[in-house]
């Protein structure tokens, strides 16, 4: 018997009802998208009149989400950047330096003094006067290797020691720069992601590629060379012991130390420890601010194992200058009054209240841990991005009209059903692209499109199946509940299969590709629950009505 029960029915209509509303923001998409960035300025920077205005362009108790344009369509920048993994082989070694000092002055007895001589980058060369002392020498620093935590690198230490002469020569083992290489990049790329985030720029595409490179893809940004000053900047800052001021940038450092100039004072060179005392990995927040001048500067604040390194050493050294460097330059270098307990401090300089805002946001997120080489770089500006989408929009309305003109003469009635489902289809694959933040691409306005022309291959086969089963003399009633019976194997057959390649695609591609996977496979689901479900309830709403002894298709 040809029948739904109530619920089933309040329950497919509600479902439909809920895929208009979630879909209705995008009609009005420049509206609710100056709304919503008007609410989240509010939260970050108070209420003024304009932000009230512009939130409430778009009533608040309405949803509010939107589909995210792709770079494609919205325009925006496009760079490939490749991480130079060996800058960080330099900064490990020089690190090092005072745990092998300290743990060889004990041992003086026996191995004699200690000198570091000038080395590679990517290793420390120590020698020691009494060459008899080596093997207690390599015992002892052996003791600073630790295992290495990963798979591939199971029973091996981060570092190799071996004699030479009178030297200890210290290295990276290879597993341990395998190891080292992927911490990096992965590192690199979420510090990448958090000063993006920082911005506040919307959906950016931020993934890796290959071993050492980062695509980055941010709609909606000015130009790449904007993008690049924002995820540019290394922003490595660190705190080191100053040896001497001087105005010769070709002095003799000597071993362990280096020259950098001052950041505000021409001509004006620093000799520090190339050790560092502290360093930004060790800061926990960083906020524009002002000194006690009112001119603008940086707070900060270390967290606890930091805080302790700089409270030890102020108080071991009040009166002596410390340097602070950002980037090997000396930002300031003032003289340590007094004990500082507290790990927090303030950094002062030639700063505008911009330089001061973009210096905390790129502390904040931390310090890119290899310098960034930018292979390619690509700005899509949004006149691009616009013709995309009207030709985007003038194929999904050329394929939706020919559609529904065809539904509609080769079934009549029952092919105008099927286009009202079809409209619904479109609705609830938007309302749920809108509901989870998907970024629609170029691609995905292909699968949209695609989507289109299957939806109404589920119509086809039940309306054919009746066309048949009116054949066998059957009354319209059973015709029709069998025609979406024996059609459904069909159906779930043929989507189940696209719907398979969908998901294959989201797995193993990437970018444009994932897009139209993602749009196709939520239209699969749409065009399957609005075939199998609303066109039949509409038939039996209708059947309910009108009682046809006869009926056409």
């Amino acid at each position: 018997m040809l029948h739904i029960d109530l619920w089933k029915r309040v329950l497919i209509w509600l479902v439909c009802a809920a895929g208009l509303v979630l879909a209705l923001p995008n009609a009005f998409y420049t509206r609710v998208e100056q709304s919503n960035d008007a609410l989240v300025e509010i939260e970050r920077q108070g209420a003024t009149p304009e932000l009230l205005e512009q939130a409430g362009q778009w009533p608040g108790w309405m949803p509010s989400s939107l589909i995210n344009l792709g770079l494609d369509l919205r325009g925006g920048a496009h760079l490939l950047a490749e991480v130079q993994v060996a800058d960080v082989y330099g900064t490990r070694m020089q690190a090092m330096w005072p745990e092998i000092r300290d743990v060889l002055r004990p041992e003086r007895a026996t191995v004699g003094t200690i000198r570091l001589q000038p080395s590679p980058e990517d290793e420390i060369r120590v020698r020691i006067s009494q060459p008899d002392g080596m093997v207690k020498a390599l015992e002892v620093v052996r003791g600073l290797a630790r295992p290495i935590q990963t798979l591939s690198g199971i029973g091996s230490n981060d570092i190799e020691v071996k004699a030479e002469g009178d030297l200890v020569i210290v290295t990276l083992s290879e597993a341990e720069k395998i190891a080292s290489d992927d911490r990096t990049v992965k590192q690199a790329l979420e510090i990448v992601r958090r000063r993006i985030d920082e911005v506040g720029t919307r959906e950016p595409t931020i993934q890796r590629q290959g071993a050492d490179r980062i695509l980055i893809q941010v709609p909606g940004i000015g130009s790449a060379s904007e993008l690049k000053r924002i995820i540019g900047t290394t922003a490595q800052l660190s705190f080191n012991p100053v040896i001497r001021r001087g105005s010769d940038k070709d002095a003799v450092a000597g071993i362990g130390n280096k020259v950098i100039p001052a950041l505000d004072e021409e001509g004006v060179y620093y000799t520090v420890e190339s050790a560092p005392v502290v360093t930004g990995e060790q800061l926990t927040d960083a906020q524009p601010s002002f000194d006690q001048n009112g001119r603008p500067a940086v707070s900060f604040r270390f967290n606890t194992s930091g805080a302790r390194k700089f409270g030890e050493y102020t108080l071991e050294n009040i009166g002596n200058p410390f340097a602070i460097v950002l980037d090997d330059e000396v930002v300031s270098a003032p003289v340590i009054q007094s004990h500082i307990p507290g790990g927090s401090g303030i950094i002062t300089g030639r700063f505008s209240v911009e330089d001061t805002t973009n210096l905390a946001v790129l502390l904040r997120a931390g310090a890119l841990p290899a310098g960034l080489t930018f292979l390619e770089e690509r700005t899509i500006g949004p006149e691009l991005g616009q013709d995309s989408i009207d030709a985007g929009k003038i194929a999904t309305l050329i394929a939706f009209a020919a559609v529904l003109v065809f539904m509609a003469l080769s079934y009549g009635l029952f092919g105008i059903f099927a286009n009202i489902a079809l409209i619904l289809n479109i609705a609830l694959i938007f309302g749920l692209l809108s509901m989870i933040g998907a970024t629609l691409t170029l691609p995905g306005i292909a699968g949209i499109v695609l989507t289109v022309g299957m939806a109404v291959d589920a119509n086809v086969l039940v309306f054919e199946r009746i066309r048949e089963e009116l054949k066998t003399a059957r009354g319209p009633s059973r015709a029709i509940e069998l025609g979406y019976e024996k059609a459904l194997s069909a159906i779930l057959d043929a989507n189940i299969t696209t719907f398979i390649t969908a998901v294959i695609l989201f797995v193993m591609g990437s970018g444009p590709v994932r897009g139209f996977a993602i749009t196709l496979g939520l239209g699969i689901l749409t065009s399957v629950f609005t075939a199998i479900f609303v066109t039949r309830v509409m038939i039996v709403i209708w059947f309910e009505y009108r009682r046809p002894k006869k009926i056409e298709v």
